[in-house]
């Protein structure tokens, strides 16, 4: 039993390191960034939102290859979108989750603008920080969405979550490996209802509805996060203050990674107070540190 068990894994590793090649060769010769792009580990996450199915697959990749040609994520600077983040209604957390998973926190109760564009611009921004900050060998983020504050003036209008969804599943396929929204309010209900229209069904499986004051939901996040890193919103110990200024600096380090990454010549920018006006010149070299300070 143990040795059947044994060859049928390894067959099926074979069988999809082959419909990795198969899809390799299918999208043909690659050159610059998309060839930068494609990593084996990048044909997986496509083949596998689309069942290893290749034709399916190949469709899929060579629309996002065509998006990020032309909307250029990787060219995507803090100072560009710092604005957006003023409020920290979206940041990346200084902790991971149990399996060593970048963890983005989200609280859709401080949006602070109206422009769709440069709030997806934001997002993207940050989905961008949050893969360049992945473990070696990590596909997947976490992602922790803390409701309070939430009411109909701060939503975001549904055609705006539509094109979200849209680039998430498209774009970033298997990059979200579990999303958890806290407390949602009654009237969050109903907008869900109208996303999860949008939703494919395996994404839908991932988004988890938790109650700090449920047994079952805190259950469920300690066996995600060490109660000690999770912040006290989420139902842990710990306490999680954002500091725009620091964020900013963070993230202004982090663009020179990035730029360094992707083999894109930067200017160094100059940052002050985290607006994105002039001052100190940014450091050349990133520093390795997580983004959202917590404060004991």
């Amino acid at each position: 039993m143990f040795l059947r068990r044994k060859h049928s894994q390894k067959d099926g590793s074979d069988q999809r390191d082959s419909k990795v090649s198969e899809l390799r060769t299918a999208i043909g010769p690659l050159s610059g960034r998309s060839a930068k792009y494609c990593t084996d580990a990048c044909l997986r996450r496509y083949l596998e939102a689309r069942n290893w199915n290749v034709d399916k697959a190949k469709k899929m990749l060579e629309e996002t290859l065509k998006w990020r040609l032309t909307y250029k994520p990787e060219e995507i600077r803090w100072h560009e979108v710092a604005h957006e983040g003023e409020t920290g209604k979206v940041s990346r957390a200084n902790f991971h989750d149990h399996q060593g998973r970048t963890v983005l926190i989200m609280r859709p109760g401080m949006q602070n603008t109206k422009s769709a564009e440069n709030n997806i611009r934001h997002l993207v921004y940050l989905l961008e920080n949050a893969i360049m900050n992945l473990a070696e060998g990590q596909e997947q983020m976490s992602w922790l969405i803390d409701f309070t504050g939430f009411s109909l003036n701060t939503s975001i209008p549904i055609k705006v979550a539509r094109d979200i969804v849209y680039i998430l599943q498209g774009h970033y396929p298997e990059r979200l490996a579990v999303a958890f929204l806290c407390n949602p309010p009654k009237i969050f209900e109903a907008f869900y209802k109208a996303i999860k229209y949008f939703l494919d069904p395996k994404t839908a499986q991932k988004v988890k509805f938790v109650y700090p004051k449920n047994k079952d939901s805190m259950e469920l996040m300690k066996s995600y996060f060490d109660v000690e890193d999770l912040p006290g919103e989420f139902g842990g110990n710990g306490t999680l203050k954002y500091d725009h200024e620091e964020f900013s600096r963070l993230m202004a380090e982090d663009d020179v990674k990035t730029a360094k990454f992707w083999g894109i010549d930067d200017k160094p920018y100059h940052i002050a107070n985290g607006s994105g006006h002039s001052a100190a010149e940014v450091a050349p070299e990133p520093a390795a540190a997580p983004i959202a300070q917590r404060v004991s």
